[in-house]
Formats: C-alpha cells, sequence, structure tokens
C-alpha cells in the first residue's frame, strides 16, 4: 500500500516591524532579553524591566513576549517558497506590509493573532498545517497571601509602585520634562504624588512635572475634581488644563487608532486622543507621560452589576481576571485580541504613539500586579460589593499616607471618558453600540470596487 510523504519546510521569513527604538527595557538591552526569551525560557521573562513587545527566532521555532500595558500581534501569510510571520504593534502595519509585498488577498483583520500578556507566545512554524501556537506563562502571582491589613495593604502596594516610577526615573534622562494624564482620581492623584515626592526624594527638581487634565468645551466634573484635589495637595502649580473643542472628537477615528470596538474603550480612546493632541500642540517636543491605566484592574474597582457574565466570586477568585480576561484556555479568550486590559491596552498605547509619546504605566507593572494579588479581597470583601468598591479608596488612602506622609483626597469614581465632558456632550457623542463600532473597523478592509 503506497504512503504519501509530507514534506515540511521551516520557516521562511520573519519580518519584526517594530524597531528596537521602541523597546523601553532598562536593565538589560534589547539583544539580551531577546537571548532570554528564547534560550532561558518563560521564566527568565519575568526578568524583563519595563515595557517591551519582543520576537526572537531560532530556525522553525519563534517566541513572542510583551508587557501588559503594550500590544504585539502577529501574522501568519503564505509564500511559494515557506511560511511568512509578520509581527507589529498595529494590525494595519500587518495589511499594509502584506499588501506591498503582494499578499494582501491573504489577509483579514480578524486572521491577526494577538500574543496575550503575561504568556510567552511560542510558533513552531512548519508549513500547512501550521500547528497552533503554544502560550506559557511567566508570571504568576501568589493569590491573597497578605493579611487582611489595610494599613499593611496599603502600605505594600504604594511602595511596589513608588519602586516602579524610580526604576523608570532612573532610566529617563534627568532633564527630560515629565506628564501624568491627570484627573484627580485616585489612580492618578496617587501616581502624581508618588512622582512628586519620587522628585524630592532624588533631589530633583519637581518643576520638571506637570499634571495634564482635559477640559471638553468647558469641561465635566474632572478639570473641576483636578483643581481641588491639587489645592488640598499644595500641589496647583503642577496643573496645566488643556481645553478640548467638542467638535474635534470622533468615535470613529478611535476606532481607527486603537484597531478595537468595545465602547468603553472607544470613549476612553476618543477623549484620550483629545488631551494627547492639546499637549502635542503646546509642548512640541515633550515625550515621557504617565497615566494610571491598571489601577482599577489591580484593585477590582469596577462596577460588576454591569456585566451578566460576572459575579463577585469570579472577581475576587480568579487570578488576574481584569488584567487578563478569562485566560488563554477559556472558550471565550479572543484570538485576535486577547482580554481584559491585556486587550484594552491600546486605548492608551495606541493614541500615544500616535502623537509620539512615551507612555509609561508603573500600575501594570508585575511587581505592582503581585502586590494587588496578594490582597486577601475576599475575606475584605465579605462578599459584599460596596466594600469590594471601597477598597480601593482605603488601600491607596493608608499607603500614600504610610509611604508619603500625605492625605490622598478621595473623590467619587468617574470614568476618564466621562469627567472631560458634560453628561449632554458625552450622551450626544457616543452610542455605546458594539455592532456600530465593529462594523465602522471592519469596512477599512472591505475589498474596494
Amino acid at each position: 500500500m503506497a504512503t504519501s510523504t509530507v514534506h515540511e519546510r521551516s520557516v521562511h521569513r520573519v519580518e519584526n516591524l517594530i524597531p528596537d527604538e521602541d523597546q523601553h527595557i532598562f536593565n538589560m538591552t534589547v539583544d539580551e532579553a531577546r537571548r532570554r526569551l528564547l534560550a532561558d525560557g518563560p521564566a527568565a521573562v519575568l526578568d524583563i524591566r519595563g515595557s517591551f513587545a519582543l520576537v526572537a527566532r531560532e530556525g522553525e521555532r519563534v517566541r513572542l513576549a510583551r508587557s501588559l500595558s503594550r500590544p504585539l500581534r502577529y501574522f501568519l501569510a503564505k509564500e511559494t517558497v515557506g511560511p511568512l510571520l509578520v509581527v507589529a504593534d498595529r494590525i494595519d502595519a500587518i495589511a499594509r506590509f502584506l499588501e506591498s509585498e503582494g499578499y494582501a488577498n491573504q489577509f483579514h483583520p480578524t486572521y491577526t493573532r494577538m500574543s496575550p500578556a503575561h504568556h510567552v507566545t511560542e510558533l513552531a512554524l512548519v508549513g500547512c498545517p501550521d500547528p497552533n501556537p503554544r502560550h506559557t506563562r511567566f508570571f504568576a502571582p501568589a493569590l491573597a497571601t497578605l493579611p487582611a491589613d489595610l494599613d499593611l495593604v496599603g502600605r505594600r502596594y504604594v511602595e511596589a509602585a513608588l519602586a516602579e516610577i524610580h526604576a523608570w526615573l532612573d532610566a529617563i534622562p534627568p532633564a527630560e520634562p515629565l506628564g501624568v494624564l491627570f484627573s484627580g482620581g485616585l489612580d492618578s492623584g496617587a501616581l502624581l504624588l508618588c512622582l512628586h515626592d519620587a522628585l524630592l526624594q532624588r533631589q530633583e527638581s519637581p518643576a520638571r512635572l506637570k499634571a495634564f487634565t482635559l477640559a471638553i468645551a468647558g469641561g465635566g466634573e474632572d478639570a473641576v475634581q483636578a483643581r481641588r484635589f491639587l489645592r488640598e495637595t499644595g500641589l496647583e502649580f503642577l496643573l496645566e488644563e488643556i481645553d478640548g473643542p467638542a467638535e474635534t472628537l470622533d468615535p470613529q477615528d478611535a476606532v481607527a487608532a486603537i484597531e478595537d470596538y468595545k465602547p468603553r474603550d472607544v470613549e476612553c480612546a476618543t477623549v484620550g486622543l483629545a488631551l494627547l493632541a492639546g499637549i502635542r500642540e503646546r509642548y512640541p517636543r515633550w515625550s515621557w507621560l504617565f497615566d494610571g491605566d491598571g489601577g482599577d484592574e489591580n484593585l477590582k474597582d469596577y462596577p460588576i452589576e454591569e456585566n451578566t457574565e460576572l459575579t463577585i466570586r469570579s472577581v475576587v477568585s480568579n487570578r488576574m481576571l481584569y488584567q487578563e480576561g478569562w485566560g488563554v484556555d477559556a472558550i471565550k479568550h479572543s484570538l485576535t485580541y486577547s482580554g481584559g486590559l491585556s486587550r484594552g491596552c491600546v486605548r492608551g498605547h495606541a493614541p500615544a504613539r500616535r502623537y509620539g509619546f512615551r507612555l509609561i504605566s508603573p500600575y501594570t507593572a508585575p511587581n505592582v500586579i503581585a502586590v494587588a494579588e496578594s490582597i486577601p479581597f475576599d475575606e475584605l470583601s465579605a462578599g459584599s460589593h460596596e466594600r469590594l468598591y471601597a477598597l480601593k479608596g482605603e488601600v491607596l488612602r493608608r499607603g500614600i499616607r504610610q509611604v508619603l506622609g500625605r492625605e490622598l483626597p478621595v473623590f467619587a469614581k468617574r470614568r476618564f471618558q466621562h469627567g472631560a465632558m458634560a453628561d449632554e456632550a458625552f450622551d450626544a457623542l457616543f452610542s455605546g453600540d458594539t455592532e456600530r463600532y465593529r462594523s465602522y473597523f471592519l469596512a477599512q478592509y472591505a475589498p474596494r470596487a
């Protein structure tokens, strides 16, 4: 009986469209980080500090890994001589490259894949059919290991955030100005206080720091809140308000920028683009910005009632649920987008990149997340939604008091996009319609007659 033989061909080409200059690694070179990714295995990736989106190849074996704060996408195309793997941080960058190579007919945005945060993605590219990638976790913080002592919890969390800020300040030239995307809320407020005091500890001038607050068409509650926060903390000299005309806000432009269609992320990116455009217009050479992304995810401060799939038990019992979604092995994990903040990171990264900023989110660092995951949320909340939502303010308020000797103003929670404008302006601008945003995104790649 005759048998057929399948001749496997190793990967022909890997095109990495992310330049080394876009990596912000502060404890080793980019080449050393790639070596660790490839030779030392997944556990060594946790030692890479900073912000990175890496790809390393050895023969037919390709490994990818990224920070939580930035995307890393890939696409597998076919050439007559073998497979072609294209790696980028944007879907449209992959599309443009394939078009330039004559492979536009192979592309569809839903065929792209996102490497999930906190995992090494390994591809064995041997030809048709290509096997699924293997995801190996490199970051698995222990759950609920701290005692139910809010003073201790707050101190550990703020200490971790402050240490991450110092690590970034070590890597940023001391003459560079620093900005905080600032609403006066808990995350941006704690971040601003930590940055200000870190500069003083380092005997550097806090005058290099600014708190950028957005006010659309006269502003919503954030501008009022930001002024009050800075007045109460004696830091009014840091405030810089950016006025954004309402007519410049365009949710479809935000969809194109973040290449996603989840309404909350579209809303956030829409106002984020306005803030960043205003900063860039005022300061053509500004580079470094800090933001509080990841703070809500770490301290589980999302309204559970808005998501019918969630219960308080699922929120407090699943490791990094808000950071990663249900996880790479779950049915509802999106191969194209990933899940949780691993997906939502584009709402900050993509707008910042459009305007040439380097965006730092200290709360997304593994060392900070590890402390957050060690908090005994189940015990502290005792099954109460209200107690869970109140924890964030208590953790940050107590931590700032102990570590910095300051009082952190605590205001009612609101999303950035809601605070930047009046309610009626928000309702007139945003539809909240996922399918409408999804249709617009997919239309960008529809065949042209």
